[in-house]
């Protein structure tokens, strides 16, 4: 695992159990579910804006339909 400079990881593994039972399962997947809800009820136009930039990220700049060429 590589470090930044302030000595805390860059990325933290994920690691899911295989003794969970299906309840157990069930209860991570719905509060997975939940997060995924919130942060898109509060996050929504700059959640799209990512996807935008991600799918197309290098899409030039359409000119402004208001400032003249000249």
């Amino acid at each position: 695992m590589t470090k930044a400079s302030s000595g805390l990881p860059l990325t933290i593994s994920l690691q899911i159990p295989t003794y969970w039972t299906p309840e157990q399962a069930f209860a991570v997947f719905e509060l997975v579910n939940d997060l995924r809800d919130a942060l898109w009820h509060r996050y929504s136009m700059q959640l799209q804006d990512q996807y935008r930039d991600q799918l197309n990220p290098h899409a030039p700049d359409l000119p402004d339909p208001d400032d003249p060429p000249f």
